[in-house]
């Protein structure tokens, strides 16, 4: 089988790992790939979100399966690209629709959404330029902290929490009218601050049925203790040691049945990953945001725990067929350190020479924003590389993962040296 996955991160990395170990995989491509997949497929430069260089790459290489690893493909309708275009219906793209893509490329669809099947979540309410005084008068009326979110993508920055209701009013403002985060805050979602503990819970489906994946646990902002400015992601744990049977229980009735039933109803085409990011508050589940692909840096831990052949796994998801698979777990824990550049998620430099690599023994080296030049390996993106490793309990496996980090070495490197402290 041909496969093409779309994506240049940790997250398309650890999916290109998993697929080369298929004795169903005879040629794999990765656009654009880095430095790291490079090594055990073919990287293609193109752009993702440019669907007719994908659709020329796809015929010329004869793809059968595409994996859309980024948001963005998804919001713009890469699988209705594929399913309207009659030399391209074959290919099973691994990928919700552009409607289905809407709960992550929406904020507001995402909270309408949860109201209209009942899934529980933070009381909210969604405001443009034309209605920013009543933005601020709604603001009034909420209790601190304030939670302000760009309704569309914003590379996962578009969220601000505020403790200052005046900061507030202002930041709700230069979202509005000064396009903070671009034509993503042209409106803006104002909700309730829950206090509680974050997790992530992935399900595979095909629109139909579904099979829940490992849970993890990432940590967003750079500094130590959960301090500083959020970044993509700087580390992870897997699986979430609070997220026991009777909560996940509650998950599954008040959370993934609704959101299946309500992706049914609506007709939605829907094959590939939902990402549902949630808040343990006593011991209920509230859904903080849906996304529609795989985490980053939260599939480096939770794909090096499932046994099955990936290949497989997504050829029942474009059979319609999902409920006929059998996940099989490794029992061990998973965690992941992220070493990202000097000076992110604000200003950095990129082509740092990358040093080491070859001397991690214990764990698995996922490549983010690498690549290659005269055969060395230089840091390209603000998160650079993520650190798997894999033992009895996530203490262990972050033990683990923590002594094979201090082989690898480019300059200004930085890390947390926290991972899964509030566990």
């Amino acid at each position: 089988m041909h496969i093409l996955i779309l994506g240049s991160g940790g997250r398309e990395h650890t999916f290109a790992h998993k697929i080369a170990e298929s004795s169903q995989c005879s040629k794999l491509f990765v656009a654009p790939g880095n430095a790291g997949t490079a090594a055990i497929a073919t990287n293609y430069d193109l752009d993702p979100t440019d669907f007719d260089a994908v659709k020329e790459m796809v015929l010329e290489h004869e793809i059968d399966m595409l994996i859309v690893g980024p948001e963005a493909p998804l919001v713009k309708g890469i699988f209705d690209f594929f399913k309207d275009d009659a030399a391209l219906q074959h290919v099973n793209v691994i990928g919700p629709s552009k409607r289905g893509a809407l709960l992550e490329g929406s904020k507001e669809r995402a909270k309408e959404f949860m109201g209209l099947y009942n899934i529980p979540t933070a009381a909210f309410n969604s405001f443009t330029e034309k209605s920013l005084e009543a933005g601020k008068m709604f603001l009034e009326k909420m209790k601190a902290p304030y939670v302000l979110k760009a309704d569309g993508l914003a590379a996962g920055k578009g969220v601000v929490i505020l403790n200052n209701l005046e900061a507030a009013k202002e930041e709700l403002t230069q979202m509005l009218t000064h396009q903070k985060f671009g034509a993503a805050s042209e409106k803006v979602v104002i909700e309730e601050f829950l206090d509680g503990i974050e997790l992530s819970v992935f399900v595979l489906t095909d629109g139909e049925n579904y099979i829940t994946l490992p849970t993890a646990k990432d940590y967003k902002r750079i500094g130590e203790g959960d301090t500083g400015l959020n970044t993509g992601g700087m580390g992870a744990v897997s699986p979430v040691p609070f997220a026991d049977d009777a909560f996940m229980q509650k998950v599954e009735e008040r959370v993934i049945k609704p959101t299946i039933k309500g992706l049914k109803e609506e007709e939605i085409a829907y094959k590939g990953f939902i990402f549902i990011g949630l808040i343990k508050i006593d011991d209920d589940p509230y859904v903080i945001e849906y996304n529609v692909r795989m985490g980053d840096p939260e599939t480096e831990v939770v794909l090096p725990r499932i046994k099955n052949d990936l290949i497989e796994l997504f050829s029942k998801v474009g059979q319609q067929k999902v409920n006929e698979i059998e996940l099989e777990l490794d029992p061990r824990a998973a965690a992941t350190v992220m070493l990202v550049a000097g000076g992110y998620p604000e200003n950095y430099e990129k082509g740092k020479l990358m040093k080491g690599m070859e001397n991690v023994q214990d764990a698995l080296v996922f490549h983010a924003g690498t690549r290659l030049e005269n055969k060395e390996v230089l840091t390209s993106g603000g998160r650079v590389m993520a650190v798997t490793a894999l033992d009895a309990d996530f203490r262990k496996a972050l033990k683990k993962a923590y002594t094979e980090v201090e082989k690898i070495s480019f300059e200004g490197m930085n890390f947390r040296k926290d991972i899964g402290f509030d566990l």
